[in-house]
């Protein structure tokens, strides 16, 4: 019996869905190799777990940047090993629905869609990132009616409008949660000469990060080494200091957002006015990303329920219009690329 999944490659995380199970795997997107002969050593968390702590001969490498695979090897042995966890047999030669950021090339669609066929799937459909966000947070994306969907995944960011189940106007940016992670690195090694690897950032982002002037401010320890002497330090960092860096991407993303209203016609804006904008990916959760976006674009932002699971539940929803047909009888076209 075949059963259907869905594959999230995101910058981060992959993350997978199996039809009629739900959300069965969430994992870095990291393999650690053994340089010596190439061969993978381990994959997702406990890959993870060892980013700056493995010897001279063994390398822990992220082969998905800015939504984009830049390691066909690593992905397609990455997924294979990810969904041997499910015990799923090749001979089962299930349908996929993959998540892929709304713009980018036709050679990079067929890199993601060569990765998943390597393992031995009956077909491939691919479906943009913010159709699928805005169907995993719950909305009616086919109903002639406008929506705007801000996804922030760790490495890009999709600002689309969406209406009868297709994008009216869209932006995609390499920004994302990794985005503010570069940030804190590059803020501390300047007022600090201290060397943090991304791990500590990423720690440091969820701690005391904010893209707004904290009302209550907050510290956290960081550890790295100092450049001048060479010696291990340890710092603290407040939400007070790292908001200015913080805010400087995040008002970026906010005036992309206002070039997508700018083009979108006046029918869909009047819907977005009343809706709202609505807020997907675990990107969106830093402290007052929220408020940020609402004093520099004028309109309400909700936060979805579960941010960082909307696009891979939306990739599940989205598997049952596998088959169906392109454009339905109300005109709603069909949110899924025709299979691979």
């Amino acid at each position: 019996m075949s059963v259907d999944i869905a594959i999230d490659l995101g910058t981060s995380n992959t993350r997978i869905y199996i039809a009629g199970k739900g959300k069965f795997l969430d994992e870095p997107s990291v393999v650690t190799i053994n340089l010596d002969n190439d061969e993978i050593v381990a994959v997702g968390q406990e890959a993870y777990n060892m980013i700056g702590r493995t010897s001279q001969r063994l390398s822990s490498i992220e082969p998905i940047v800015g939504g984009v695979i830049s390691d066909f090897y690593l992905v397609e042995n990455m997924i294979r090993i990810q969904l041997g966890k499910a015990n799923m047999s090749r001979l089962v030669k299930p349908r996929v629905v993959a998540c892929i950021p709304g713009e980018i090339t036709d050679v990079e669609k067929r890199a993601v869609v060569n990765s998943i066929l390597s393992i031995g799937v009956r077909n491939v459909s691919l479906i943009e990132a913010s159709k699928a966000a805005a169907i995993g947070a719950g909305l009616d994306i086919r109903s002639p009616h406008g929506r705007l969907v801000l996804d922030m995944g760790g490495g890009t960011t999709d600002i689309a409008v969406i209406s009868l189940g297709d994008i009216s106007v869209s932006r995609s940016m390499k920004l994302g949660g990794g985005t503010f992670d570069e940030e804190i690195i590059k803020y501390v090694r300047r007022k600090y000469n201290l060397i943090i690897g991304k791990v500590t950032a990423e720690y440091a982002k969820v701690e005391v990060g904010s893209v707004i002037k904290p009302e209550k401010d907050k510290t956290c320890t960081v550890k790295g080494r100092n450049t001048v002497t060479g010696l291990p330090q340890a710092i603290e960092l407040s939400s007070s200091e790292l908001y200015e860096t913080l805010a400087e991407t995040a008002s970026i993303i906010a005036q992309q957002v206002r070039d997508v209203l700018e083009e979108t016609p006046p029918e869909l804006v009047g819907d977005i006015y009343k809706d709202g904008i609505i807020l997907t990916g675990g990107g969106c959760l830093i402290s007052g990303f929220d408020k940020l976006i609402e004093k520099q674009v004028k309109l309400k932002a909700h936060i979805a329920d579960y941010p960082a699971d909307c696009v891979i539940n939306g990739c599940g929803a989205a598997l049952k219009y596998i088959g169906q047909a392109e454009i339905d009888e109300n005109g709603a076209v069909n949110p899924l690329s025709m299979p691979y």
